[in-house]
């Protein structure tokens, strides 16, 4: 490289071509700072290093003195945004971002390890202990970030909850694999290290497709196709090789615009999400409507099946109603991006140390939609997460201003005030302008959200089912999430078949050895591209019992309320010790709640499906499965206790050949269906939640009333009584309107009657 090339153009003298990282001020403050630093284009700002080095060693190797006492940044950052160095690249600028971040589920993925944990019988507590790293929350319960309104309601909720808000966690301990002849289930440990804790922000995660992805700030914020290939200008950027960014471009807010090719486009897509939110709750699939599923049809032209997408196969169910693309009451045809939902709190954290999703997630539905007596500015902070607690009736308002990081995105016009979330904090995209409420999407488009006190006001119910299970029934607004109607959908993946193999020295990928690998320049083990990092002892294998989809279980979450509930982690494990011995075979551990249940958990979830017509009144209240007693009430999918084998047998049952093996092999402790989680009789079966003391089935009270089936047995068990039936019915087909019709007139009848 020329000398006078290298002063003239600095890091360009390399890289020229390569796309300008986002417009607007922020570039051209990057910019302006440059010639600070000997670099006109300003990239040594955000990446440090040499600019005017004459060959990509010395450009690369660090920061020279003279700029370091520059207040530059002190060695040369391959991807300024992670998180370990976040601090003096992204932070320059958006400070206290980072360490909210740290601190943040995204990063400590604390929920995800107590639940596994859980199930596997290493811990009987609903406290966080574990995380991804040893963290402490130096500074208190009061959050660095939100409003004041936001601040105390904070400090109370961890007042209230220290399990689930701890002030501090340890890194998830090392197995020891000594110890696992005598204690099988310790083996949770390295299926938790190594199947689990890929997916946060202090690792770049595996070099699969649709898994490749940055690390901290880059995680979101900059693109990356499923194929992992970039497809910008930089000539030093291979376009053959896996893993690199799609461009070098910042996706963010409705400002950030992104132009690649002939697209442009606003806002971080939602595919971005589910690098990582493919797997536990699956809630970004989801919400695109696709499941995985085994089969990988339809053929392509090739007689080919599927491109494997986060390692799994996909089929397509039904996409959330958030994210439908077509035109709608009046609404731009488009989708909404997660993040037009979920806040910033939400998304980094505010400086507290969350235990569980619940813990760090601000918003309700209600936030938006309201009641149906109810606008949502008149609704008390914590309605949607009381916890039974009392959250008395003082209405939280509206507010005219934003919070100051609020100010980084895009700051739309308040109009006549924006809403507020749950805890406190203002909805920067979403405002109340007369009798409408407005939300700005990222993406560039403007939706008008439903109402539900005004479609009530207004009487535009879209079926009067709407308006019978909404208003009439009030029971329902009280104690359910709006999701336990309005979920199309769940997941439901039952049976986590597991094996962890120690025998013969096996190793795998472990991303707790990766995350806590970090160099100085931020990287960890994991970003060396070719390679997925640094490994542990065992080697975990997993599959299923078998998959659904339709609609899920019900039971109660850990606000209180009824929630649909999906299969978490149901594990049923075999373990083979460093001797080669089986110490555990097909086993289910015990977890402590109700007395000790199986840990083959069924979770509460915001499944993320949301359809606009609801599930109908049959669904649940004439639904063993609903109801949590399982698929038709748990009548198959039984005699897993005693496997089975299949082959030439007798009438009686005794198998003919000699030479036979067991077809399924047995699995002692289940005596029921995966999908069954309590008995008629209210004993509970499994494990419902780990998080959270009030998570569990529905109560048996609940279920009894849920279940009563004289409504139809108490008229159809005198069908063949023809005189007393020619007295209130009509001869012919009734159809459902005239049916509901009879029904009232005998219920209005029958009141009259008592009054008499």
């Amino acid at each position: 490289m020329d000398a006078a090339v290298a002063e003239e153009k600095g890091c360009l003298s390399c890289h020229e071509g390569i796309e300008k990282f986002t417009t607007g001020v922020m570039m051209e403050t990057i910019e302006a700072m440059g010639p600070d630093y000997n670099d006109p284009a300003g990239c040594v700002v955000c990446h440090g290093g040499t600019p005017t080095g004459l060959t990509a060693e010395e450009a690369h190797a660090g920061t020279p003195a003279e700029l370091a006492e520059a207040g530059g940044p002190h060695m040369f950052y391959p991807d300024p945004g992670a998180l370990w160095i976040a601090d003096k690249s992204c932070g320059q600028c958006h400070e206290g971002y980072a360490e909210r971040l740290t601190k943040s589920l995204m990063n400590t993925e604390a929920g995800k390890l107590q639940g596994n944990l859980w199930s596997w019988g290493v811990i009987d507590t609903h406290r966080s202990v574990y995380g991804n790293y040893d963290l402490v929350d130096e500074d208190g319960n009061v959050p660095t970030v939100g409003t004041d309104a936001y601040k105390a309601y904070m400090v109370a909720f961890t007042e209230a909850h220290p399990d689930q808000m701890p002030d501090s966690m340890q890194q998830v301990p090392d197995v020891d694999v000594d110890a696992i002849s005598e204690h099988p289930n310790l083996a949770g440990i390295t299926y938790s290290r190594q199947q689990c804790q890929r997916c946060h922000v202090g690792v770049t995660g595996r070099e699969k497709r649709g898994d490749f992805r940055g690390a901290g700030c880059s995680s979101c914020h900059v693109p990356y196709s499923n194929e992992g290939l970039y497809e910008g200008n930089d000539p030093t950027i291979a376009k053959d090789q896996p893993g690199k960014l799609l461009t070098h471009q910042m996706q963010g807010t409705r400002k950030s615009k992104v132009k690649h090719g002939d697209v442009e486009y606003s806002g971080i897509p939602s595919e971005t999400c589910n690098s990582c939110h493919n797997r536990g709750k699956r809630i970004g699939v989801s919400y695109q409507g696709i499941m995985e599923f085994p089969y990988g049809s339809p053929y392509n032209e090739k007689g080919g099946k599927q491109p494997k997408l986060h390692t799994k196969n996909y089929v397509y169910v039904k996409e959330d109603l958030h994210h439908a693309i077509e035109s709608r009451d009046g609404n731009p045809a488009g989708g909404m991006l997660c993040q037009d939902c979920h806040t910033t709190v939400d998304m980094h954290g505010d400086g507290n140390l969350p235990g569980t999703t619940l813990a760090q997630v601000e918003i309700e539905c209600e936030d938006c939609h309201g009641t149906v007596s109810k606008y949502p500015w008149e609704l008390p902070l914590g309605y949607g997460e009381e916890h039974d607690t009392d959250i008395g009736d003082t209405p939280r308002g509206l507010t005219d201003d934003v919070t100051a990081e609020q100010y980084f995105a895009e700051v739309y016009d308040a109009e006549d005030g924006y809403l507020v979330t749950a805890r406190g904090n203002p909805f920067g995209n979403v405002v109340k302008k007369g009798e409408k409420v407005i939300m700005h999407s990222a993406s560039g488009l403007d939706f008008e959200v439903p109402v539900l006190k005004q479609i009530a006001a207004d009487g535009t119910w879209k079926s009067p089912n709407a308006e019978v299970a909404m208003m009439s029934v009030g029971r329902h607004m009280e104690s359910m999430e709006c999701y336990a109607c309005h979920a199309d959908w769940a997941p439901q993946c039952y049976g986590c078949h597991i094996t962890v193999d120690y025998s013969e020295g096996k190793t795998d990928v472990d991303w707790i050895n990766n995350a806590n690998s970090r160099g100085e320049n931020g990287l960890t083990a994991d970003n060396e591209l070719g390679t997925n990092g640094l490994t542990g002892p065992g080697k975990v294998s997993e599959t299923r019992s078998y998959l659904r989809w339709e609609e899920p279980t019900l039971g109660i979450n850990g606000e209180g309320r009824v929630s649909p509930l999906m299969p978490g982690c149901q594990v049923i494990t075999t373990v083979i010790d460093k001797d080669g011995n089986t110490v555990a075979h097909n086993e289910t551990w015990m977890t402590p709640d109700a007395g000790g249940t199986k840990g083959l958990d069924h979770a509460a979830v915001q499944p993320h499906t949301a359809g606009r017509e609801a599930r109908t009144c049959e669904s649940c209240h004439d639904n063993p499965k609903a109801l949590g007693y399982g698929i038709s009430g748990g009548r198959f999918m039984k005699g897993y206790e005693d496997g089975f084998t299949v082959d030439l047998e007798t009438a009686e049952g005794e198998i003919i050949p000699q030479q036979s093996q067991l077809q399924s092999q047995p699995v002692p402790s289940l005596d029921h269906d995966l999908s069954r989680i309590v008995t008629e009789d209210g004993e509970q079966l499994v494990t419902v939640g780990s998080h959270w003391p009030l998570t569990g089935p529905l109560p048996q009270e609940m279920r009894e009333k849920m279940e009563r089936t004289g409504l139809c047995m108490g008229c159809h068990q005198n069908m063949t009584n023809e005189d007393l039936w020619d007295k209130v019915s009509t001869p012919g087909f009734v159809n459902n309107e005239q049916h509901q019709e009879v029904m009232n007139q005998a219920l209005q009848a029958l009141a009259e009657k008592k009054s008499q």
